[in-house]
């Protein structure tokens, strides 16, 4: 199919991963129906985020628990005459629970790489497991976000670092809650301004996560140097990436697209939308390309 077909299902799903007895294993399912060996994923539904179905669908298909750290290319196809596209990322398993066989799923194995590349039923999963075994070795994940919508600076007639989320903001903010649980950060951390630390306020309750605040995420305050805060940005998530554990950062969006410039080694379009945010997997202190949510 061409890439200005429109898409009429969209299906989200994961190269589940685990450390093995000879290398990293990857996870498989065998489909009764089409007597086919697949990667596991499904069709989104209404309203929800592909990241958030394909760890969905991962845990429904194979009753294994993953977390997300790396988007893969996504897969076009046509499926029943009707055009499909298929959005990938690498998951880390971090548990499971007692797969049922049943009569969408009725088998899953564990597989080396190669082998699995060789196993599946379609050359699209084989380039897609390719993809995954090309990836450096994740050590760390960020979820990172921009402060949800907080009104106009200037009705606010405060300090700007009071101003609050407004009900297009909370709403944002509660809209985060199943992308940032999907990381299992083990910290909230989020620049001091107020509507920064409320973008994290649902998801902190979701968690039973303290929230700390931290300085060096903040945009610059007059007269200070935009790109001593943006240094300061970039510093910070490092040091968070290097801690080896995931996390989930709220900062400003006058210091994001920098950081990730800083971060990355390049140029690129990190500006970065009120409740939006990003995707960071880290290879040591190498950030991989980032994925927009």
């Amino acid at each position: 199919m061409s890439d200005d077909e429109p898409v009429r299902i969209r299906a989200a799903g994961g190269v589940v991963w685990r450390p093995g007895p000879a290398g990293v294993e990857v996870c498989l399912v065998h489909r009764p129906r089409y007597g086919d060996w697949s990667l596991p994923k499904g069709k989104l539904d209404a309203g929800e985020h592909p990241l958030a179905a394909a760890v969905r669908e991962v845990a429904e298909e194979t009753d294994v628990r993953a977390v997300p750290q790396v988007r893969l290319p996504t897969v076009r196809y046509r499926s029943e005459g009707r055009a499909k596209a298929v959005d990938w990322w690498s998951m880390r398993a971090v548990g499971s629970g007692g797969f049922q066989p049943g009569t969408e799923v009725d088998e899953v194995a564990w597989f080396p790489v190669d082998a699995a590349a060789r196993q599946v039923s379609y050359p699209h999963d084989a380039e897609v497991i390719g993809a995954f075994a090309a990836l450096p070795p994740v050590t760390a994940t960020v979820l990172l976000v921009r402060h949800a919508h907080a009104g106009k600076r200037g009705t606010w007639s405060g300090p700007d670092t009071g101003r609050p989320l407004d009900a297009e903001g909370r709403a944002q903010a509660r809209a985060l809650v199943p992308l940032v649980t999907l990381v299992r950060p083990v910290r909230l951390l989020s620049a001091s301004a107020r509507r920064c630390v409320q973008t994290l306020d649902p998801s902190a309750a979701r968690l039973d996560l303290p929230i700390e605040v931290c300085g060096d995420l903040d945009e610059p305050k007059p007269g200070q140097l935009a790109e001593e805060c943006v240094l300061a940005t970039a510093a910070r998530l490092a040091a968070v990436a290097a801690a080896a554990e995931p996390v989930a950062v709220c900062s400003q969006g006058k210091v994001i697209p920098g950081a990730l410039e800083r971060l990355t080694g390049g140029p690129g379009d990190f500006v970065t939308a009120k409740g939006g945010g990003w995707l960071l997997a880290f290879a040591g202190d190498r950030l991989l390309p980032p994925d927009r949510l």
